[in-house]
């Protein structure tokens, strides 16, 4: 029966992208992990891998689709023996299974393709969900999968899949042997997860657009990252307790510092900017207040090792946070020179969700834009984000009394009251301060 290649779900927030690019044309043979399409989600465009080995009978969505939403059928692929002829007139596959190539990120619901797409398509039925394993988990596998393993007799959620995201293949079920597949440890139930907030509706968009009926305007149609971002920080706003921090640091001793590195560092190619010295600066006050670098997961706290710190970075329309990893092991230059790599593919589109996904601490620096000082908003499930401003002479009162200038820096921490109290946030801002003021003791 030809299977049915479904729109994937390639980030955990994605309901819809944009088919930009197919790399394979009707006919064309493919095997497992070849790439077959580029897809661009709301952050991000991917490339788009086959699961299932097969020929491509008929391709259902043509490039540069925008709106094709998730688990709608794109294309379909004939196994052996199976022709063109097979393939319903109206473009979908009558008696063609589904989920052939959709590897549900982990936030995603969805199964079973919308109505019209799959098993029963005449009387707009959609097909049945994955069937879950024991512990209740979905078990991903590609319909070749299930009915090799249906023809042995093998228990699917006793195989470990090979596939993308784990998903069981061809292979798998090919090389198990009834009852002798080793049975995956159950994961563990997850206890009373909080409920996910929803955005707040406002009046609608008729309502609105009558407001200003007969003043000039444009419509700007949002795309996906705009749509996204939308609904992440009203989320925020919504449901997580902030409160704020601030603090003056003076940078006239990192200025220096950091005049004196770039010179040594120019016959490498290799110039440090002050933002290298913040994620320096914030991943070590991570290590030294280690109940601040934590995250909010529903029912509790997680506390993590490694100082996994993420930067905003502007786009065009929106932004991205790509994540630094491990920063607090990193020398300045192995942070600059990543970072510059981050920033450049997260202007281009171009990176994967484990890049911008995870850390547990944000910064925002709008300093370079004049900004002298701003509250961020918190980028869940992140415990902290601390928003950079511009650094500018100011009159100062010196240790000994006397009036002076310095170049002062206004930050502002904003707290995830769930995660980090009053006190322990002070700490944290405290620590920040003290390495940016003293910027040697980092490269200790």
């Amino acid at each position: 029966m030809p299977i049915e290649i479904l729109m994937p779900a390639l980030s955990p927030t994605m309901e819809e992208g944009t088919l930009a690019k197919w790399h394979v044309k009707e006919g064309d043979t493919v095997s497992s992990g070849d790439i077959m399409a580029e897809i661009e989600t709301d952050k991000a465009t991917m490339e788009f891998e086959a699961v299932d080995e097969g020929k491509i009978g008929k391709i259902l969505i043509s490039e540069g689709t925008e709106g094709v939403k998730v688990n709608t059928a794109i294309a379909v692929l004939l196994e052996d023996g199976e022709s063109a002829d097979d393939i319903g007139d109206t473009g979908s596959a009558p008696e063609a299974e589904t989920s052939s190539n959709a590897a549900p990120a982990e936030a995603s619901d969805a199964t079973a393709p919308a109505a019209g797409h799959g098993r029963g398509a005449t009387d707009a039925t959609p097909a049945p969900s994955a069937p879950a394993a024991t512990d209740g988990s979905r078990i991903f596998a590609s319909p070749l999968a299930r009915r090799i393993a249906a023809d042995k007799g093998l228990d699917l959620s006793a195989i470990t899949g090979s596939g993308p995201h784990g998903r069981i293949v061809k292979s798998d079920v090919e090389n198990a042997k009834a009852g002798d597949a080793p049975a995956k440890e159950a994961a563990p139930a997850a206890k009373d997860a909080a409920p996910t907030a929803k955005p707040a509706s406002g009046p609608g968009a008729d309502a609105v657009i009558a407001m200003y009926e007969g003043r000039e305007f444009e419509e700007v149609t949002l795309n996906g990252m705009r749509k996204t971002i939308a609904a992440r920080l009203t989320e925020a706003k919504q449901s997580i307790p902030h409160f704020y921090l601030r603090r003056d640091i003076e940078l006239d001793a990192l200025m220096k510092f950091r005049s004196d590195l770039n010179r040594q560092l120019e016959s490498r190619g290799v110039k440090l900017s002050v933002n290298d010295f913040i994620i320096k600066a914030c991943a070590l006050a991570l290590q030294a207040v280690p109940d601040a670098n934590a995250v909010w997961a529903g029912d509790r706290i997680l506390k993590l090792t490694p100082s996994d710190v993420a930067v905003a970075v502007a786009i065009d329309g929106g932004l991205f946070t790509p994540v630094l990893k491990d920063s607090e092991m990193k020398s300045l230059s192995a942070l600059s020179a990543e970072m510059k790599d981050l920033a450049t593919r997260a202007r281009d589109r171009k990176l994967a969700p484990h890049e911008y996904q995870g850390g547990s601490f944000a910064i925002s620096n709008l300093g370079m834009f004049g900004i002298d000082n701003f509250d961020a908003v918190i980028n869940p499930p992140h415990g902290a984000i601390l928003a950079v401003g511009a650094g500018v002479k100011k009159p100062v009162v010196g240790k000994d009394g006397e009036l002076g200038v310095a170049t002062v820096m206004s930050v502002t921490l904003s707290v995830d009251h769930r995660v980090i109290d009053g006190a322990l946030g002070a700490q944290l801002l405290a620590a920040i301060k003290e390495n940016l003021e003293n910027p040697m003791t980092m490269l200790a």
